[in-house]
Parts: structure tokens; C-alpha cells; sequence
């Protein structure tokens, strides 16, 4: 049976202002339902995902701003980080990891630069929502088997 991941619920304190973000980053608008005072869903998907995330009112207990680690795939990260900032969002520049694997949390142990012979998997930037939810773009250009 296959288990697919299809919403990711993110805290949000202003969802006007998240919904202004998410679609200036160029994300889709999926949804934006105020069912009733203090229920309100808006959902947006970024381009190219099966998966969405739902932000809004009376969703998550959660902390506006305590997801971290979001992770967006793409397969070039320099055209991704200026797409980004040519739609008004605040992209780092690229790293990697010391290690030369997955990325530490926060800013630990980046070394500045992509990965210099462009590895799929080990180069990543990354951006925050208003809120400082956390996102990582990670470079993959070939799967690994099996992916």
C-alpha cells in the first residue's frame, strides 16, 4: 500500500499576511475557506509538488513559526535561490554540510558554496515565511536508486 504525504499543517499568526507570502513566492492558491470565526483554512501548493501545506486559524496548537526543515527539491539551485529573490523572498546563499552529508539544524557547520562538483543531495539554501517557518531548498538533479 503506498503511503503518500499530501498536506503539511504550518503555524501561521497572520494568515493574510502567510497567503500574501506563499503566493508571491509562487505557490499556488489551492483553497481559502473561512468556515466560521476562528476556523479559517487556506491551502497552497509550491510549484511542481504533489504535497500542499494549510495554514490558517484554529489548525495547530503549534507556535507560529516552529516548522522548520521544510524542504523544497529542486534541480538547480542558483536559478531557484533567483526566482525566488526576484519574487521578494530573503533566499541564504548556498552551502553544504561539513560533513559532506544532510545538513545540520540552523546554521552549524555550513561551509559557504555549493557542492563543488555539483553532487545531488549535499548543496541547500534557505528561506523563512514571516513567521520564520524554516524552509531548505536542496539541489537533486539524479535520484538515488530506488527514489
Amino acid at each position: 500500500m503506498d503511503l503518500k504525504l499530501e498536506v503539511i499543517v504550518i503555524p501561521v499568526s497572520d494568515v493574510d499576511r502567510a497567503k500574501d507570502f506563499y503566493t508571491a513566492a509562487g505557490f499556488r492558491l489551492d483553497a481559502d475557506f473561512p468556515i466560521e470565526e476562528g476556523y479559517r483554512i487556506v491551502q497552497v501548493t509550491p510549484p511542481g509538488s504533489a504535497a500542499s501545506i494549510i495554514f490558517g486559524e484554529g489548525l495547530t496548537t503549534a507556535p507560529p513559526g516552529s516548522s522548520q526543515g521544510l524542504h523544497l527539491i529542486v534541480t538547480d539551485i542558483l536559478e531557484a535561490k533567483q526566482d525566488l529573490e526576484g519574487r521578494g523572498v530573503e533566499v541564504s546563499e548556498p552551502f553544504t554540510d561539513a560533513t559532506g552529508a544532510f545538513h545540520h539544524a540552523g546554521t552549524e557547520k555550513r561551509v559557504p558554496g555549493v557542492d563543488p562538483e555539483r553532487r545531488s543531495y549535499l548543496t541547500f539554501a534557505s528561506f523563512s515565511d514571516p513567521d520564520g517557518n524554516g524552509w531548505v531548498l536542496q539541489e537533486i538533479t539524479e535520484r538515488a536508486p530506488g527514489r
